[in-house]
């Protein structure tokens, strides 16, 4: 071998250049020979050391295998309740086979599929069975167990039957790597687990069920001596696994930690402030936290962080503006949070490798920063339900990689604008919808040619718009115009669109049927409400949907005529709704051939004859069925619900009709129903006392019919759980109510608690599809002495209407029960005796008719509690003494009092000789500001979701800041103009 010397030696002695190059090009091949030659040494060497599988290993493997059967994993029914960031960590489930299935022992297990060994030793350090099909439990003294020597297991998305874990893995004090993520083990995760001290990754992610119950819990203490004794720990996933508890201040020592998720563990408290100052932190992946309070900290320049989600938790604060060091920051999701009125950082513009930004409904204000323009690599802008305003920046439709941009729900105004556009452009998902937009659609937008979703709903765009524009978007699949402002011109002439899934054009000014229709046959959703389309339906319209996959088709309020004769071959549909048309005949026998029919709303038409039977073949998928306001006569059928509880039916809305007989009593198979409405029929019958059976009973509407006898029997009548509003008047009902008769009504006690939560619609649909099959129930109620048509109704929203009945005797004490009670109208009775001083305690009430009784006795002072009383009648009675004075008393007039002789006060015209008018105050003090508030804030919330944002903040900000403009308010006609029109 050539050393350095020889070579420079050689250079000196041999001046001759060929001679130079031939020594260099003998010393390459030596070194080339000698490095090949050690190469062949080091592999005959390694070949000859190399161990094969021991036999334990293998044994152990085999018995493993036979613990399990092979079967691909249905998951579901079970599923991601909060959303997933896809990356290498999450397989992909399709992606699978029984690795298991193939291993044989003849062969070296170490070449076994899913196998890693110690090629010294021969011992299994290693096994990755992610996505192998194993169906079974995995029990405590499995053969896995026996392989000490393990490193890394990965058992993820495979169906251990709900089995819980065990808790032998804290014997394998080797692991550095465990995953046993999506593989439907359930219970309480071992405390054993802490035991692994030297565990790098950490995997333990759970579904949640149909009910966004988690799979599998981890205790406190058990969560607190993980994150102590896992000291080297890198990655820590536990997505969705129950840990109900505040983050321990500990894990601020992980110094080693790149990934932290934990979405959707009911975390509260406080997020550790120094997590986002952990030095080698790539990931926070923290969202559907909904009780985690934070505050967005200072951001170091050194970060490594590449993700950041924090959706749907409480953090509040602004965003700091040293946001712009997170220099490796790609993903951004900060929806669904509590940033009232900060504006959206500069800063935000400096994160050059940003692809994926989304702030939703975080109640953001300002506009859009200009820096934006610099996020060259940004891919999603989703800003949607915020308060951003001014213009809607030109930039945003020129960025090159922009595929979705999402600014729907804003405050935008003005015109449109945009300009120079390329044909390249990337956008697909444009949603501008329900902003304050205006003038007309810019032509340069169908430049945007690879558009497939775009939503200009709801806005106050001008013109007219020539449809045949959308052929130059030939990808796209959804298209929104509904109440934009805009005219539809030209839908009889005959050009091709490109190939639609869903296409809303409510309120669109529209006078016939598109002609555009015939050439569709992918259509899933069409919505052509509210426009002037009259006459008889098209048989040629018919026949075009007989040839889609249509799930949702609504046409309501327009001003067809005729009959309906529907095609049999709609099977798909889900959603049909035909509302305030002017349709008439019998409903059609061919509706029994839609199998998957959910919503059927006929109302406000005069369709005529006989409910047919057969609807009750509907039973296993039929979730609405809405005839109200037509001209049906003859009984209800009792088939209207299966006969083996089976029925799907929440919503079965006849009222309004002319219907006679009983009450069938197959209506207790519908153990889903939400909503009962038989109201202003001909129906005579005895009150149905089986109906408190049905667990999920909210509103029980039996009004302006003929029903007569008691509505209480000691035996027969327990009381309605969840039941909400129940209106009976307008019978022939009589007896009297025990003093128990209201306890058991807990849907009127405790309603007031489901205000922690989501506001809820009574018939809001729970299981929507990609373009959701949506029902929220409409219902008239009279609310103050006015019969009021609530839009939806809320669950929180409470009524009894007893009135106009025969009903004696006294009125029972325990109604003070229903504490979260917000309307009582017990008129036109004949109750007596003396107003329960229990009354006082009904804390929400806003609606008190008594009137038309034979009440006697004095006013309660007790009543002057009830601070949100905006309507109270109680004329027509034998009252005596003076009227209560202070509060809400003060607002009411004379017609709350009049035909009571006996009554003297400043509202009525006898004053009060001898007696003392400002009686003691008998009642609790009021609560405190601060209660107030919480028990006014649900009213504020229903108007927001009513009346729209704005008019909820404004009244809210009244509300809160002034108690005596809140009372002001509420018993202001303004206030109840507002409050019956919106909620």
């Amino acid at each position: 071998m050539f050393s350095a010397k020889m070579l420079n030696r050689s250079i000196g002695s041999y001046q001759n250049q060929y001679c130079l190059i031939l020594y260099l090009m003998i010393l390459m091949i030596s070194c080339c020979c000698t490095y090949v030659s050690c190469s062949n040494s080091n592999l005959s060497a390694t070949s000859f050391s190399r161990k094969r599988c021991l036999t334990d290993q293998s044994v152990a493997l085999l018995q493993f295998k036979q613990e399990f059967a092979f079967q691909k994993p249905n998951f579901s029914g079970y599923y991601y309740a909060c959303s997933v960031y896809p990356d290498s960590h999450y397989e992909d489930v399709n992606d699978s086979y029984p690795k298991m299935k193939f291993w044989k022992a003849e062969k070296d297990c170490c070449s076994w599929d899913g196998v890693a060994c110690d090629l010294e030793t021969g011992q299994v350090v290693g096994l990755d069975l992610a996505n192998s099909w194993l169906e079974g439990p995995l029990h405590s003294n499995s053969s896995l167990f026996k392989l000490h020597h393990l490193q890394e297991i990965n058992l993820s998305f495979n169906n251990f039957t709900f089995g819980q874990i065990p808790s032998e893995f804290g014997q394998l004090s080797r692991l550095t790597h465990l995953n046993l993520s999506f593989s439907m083990f359930t219970g309480n995760i071992p405390s054993e687990i802490s035991f692994l001290t030297n565990m790098v990754a950490l995997s333990l992610s759970s579904f949640k069920d149909y009910d966004e119950t988690s799979l599998l819990y981890l205790k406190k203490e058990d969560f607190t001596s993980l994150i102590k004794n896992m000291t080297n720990l890198s990655k820590l996933f536990l997505h969705q696994v129950n840990l109900s508890s505040s983050l321990p201040e500990s894990l601020v020592n992980l110094s080693s930690l790149t990934h932290l998720r934990l979405g959707g563990c009911d975390i509260y408290g406080k997020f550790p402030e120094n997590i986002f100052q952990l030095p080698k932190l790539e990931i926070i992946y923290v969202p559907c936290n909904y009780l985690l309070l934070g505050f967005l900290q200072q951001f170091q320049p050194s970060s490594f962080l590449r993700v950041l989600n924090l959706d749907f938790t409480k953090f509040s604060g602004p965003i700091p503006s040293s946001i712009w060091n997170l220099s490796q920051l790609t993903y951004l999701d900060l929806s669904w949070n509590h940033f009232n009125g900060h504006e959206l950082p500069f800063a935000l513009g400096n994160l050059a490798k940003l692809n994926y930004v989304r702030l939703q409904y975080s109640q953001f204000r300002g506009q859009v920063p200009s820096s934006v323009g610099n996020l060259t690599q940004l891919r999603s802008l989703q800003l949607s339900g915020n308060n951003l305003d001014g213009f809607i920046p030109s930039f945003l439709f020129r960025m090159p990689h922009l595929n979705r941009l999402n600014l729907d729900r804003n405050q935008f105004t003005g015109p449109l604008s945009i300009q120079n556009v390329s044909n390249s452009s990337q956008m697909k998902f444009l949603t501008l919808g329900v902003n304050k937009l205006n003038g007309q659609i810019p032509q340069s937008m169908f430049k945007l040619v690879n558009l497939e979703f775009l939503d200009l709903e709801n806005n106050h765009f001008s013109g007219t718009l020539e449809f045949s524009n959308f052929t130059k978007l030939v990808k796209l699949r959804f298209l929104g115009l509904s109440v934009s402002g805009l005219s539809i011109t030209k839908v009889s002439t005959n050009f091709e669109l490109p190939k639609l899934r869903a296409l809303d054009l409510a309120s669109c000014d529209i006078s016939e049927f598109p002609n555009f229709l015939k050439t569709q046959d992918q259509l899933e959703v069409l919505d052509l409400f509210g426009n002037r389309i009259e006459g008889e339906i098209p048989k040629w319209f018919w026949g075009t949907i007989g040839k889609m996959k249509l799930i949702n088709l609504d046409l309501r309020y327009n001003k067809l005529q005729g009959s309906l004769t529907v095609p049999p071959l709609l099977t798909s549909i889900s959603y049909f709704s035909i509302v305030g048309n002017n349709l008439t005949g019998i409903i059609d026998p061919s509706f029994r051939k839609w199998t998957n029919l959910k919503v059927l709303d006929m109302s406000n038409n005069y369709f005529g004859g006989t409910i047919p039977p057969w609807l009750g073949n509907l039973g296993s998928s039929l979730e609405v069925l809405d005839l109200h306001g037509n001209n049906f006569s003859g009984i209800i059928p009792q088939q209207i619900c299966s006969y083996d509880r089976s029925s799907m039916m929440r919503i079965l809305d006849l009222s309004h009709n002319q219907l006679q007989g009983n009450v069938p009593q197959s209506l207790v198979n519908c153990c889903k129903l939400e909503v009962l409405n038989l109201g202003h029929n001909q129906i005579r019958d005895k009150f149905p006392f089986w109906l408190h059976n049905l667990p999920e009973l909210r509103v029980l509407v039996l009004g302006s019919n003929k029903f007569f006898g008691p509505i209480w029997h000691r035996q027969k009548f327990v009381g309605f759980v969840k039941l909400g509003i129940i209106d009976l008047s307008f019978n022939h009902f009589n007896g009297s109510l025990p003093s128990e008769y209201f306890r058991s009504w807990s849907g009127m006690i405790n309603a007031l608690d489901r205000v922690k939560s989501e506001i809820i619609y009574i018939g809001a649909s729970k299981n929507n599809s990609n373009y959701s099959v949506t029902f929220t129930y409409t219902m008239s109620m009279v609310d103050k002495g006015s019969e009021v048509k609530f839009r939806r109704i809320p669950t929180i929203l409470t009524s009894i209407d007893l009135s106009n009945n025969r009903f004696d005797g006294e009125i029972p004490s325990s109604i003070g029960n229903l504490r979260s009670l917000i309307m009582l109208n017990l008129s036109s009775n004949s109750f007596s005796g003396t107003i329960p001083l229990s009354v006082g305690a009904m804390s929400e009430l806003e609606s008190l008719d008594l009137s038309k009784n034979s009440l006697s006795g004095r006013i309660p002072q007790q009543l002057t509690n009830l601070t949100f009383l905006e309507y109270l009648n109680l004329c027509c009675n034998q009252l005596t003494g003076p009227i209560p004075q202070g509060r809400q008393f003060d607002t009411f007039s004379y017609s709350s009092f009049e035909e009571n002789p006996g009554l003297c006060g400043s509202q009525v015209f006898k004053k009060c000789e001898n007696m003392d008018t400002t009686i003691p105050f008998q009642g609790k003090e009021a609560e405190s500001e601060d209660d107030d508030g919480l028990i006014i804030s649900w009213k504020v919330v229903v108007l927001g979701y009513g009346c729209g944002m704005v008019v909820g903040l404004i009244i809210g900000h009244l509300i809160f800041f002034s108690r005596t403009s809140s009372n002001w308010f509420w018993t202001s006609s303004v206030g109840r103009t507002i409050y019956a029109r919106c909620c």
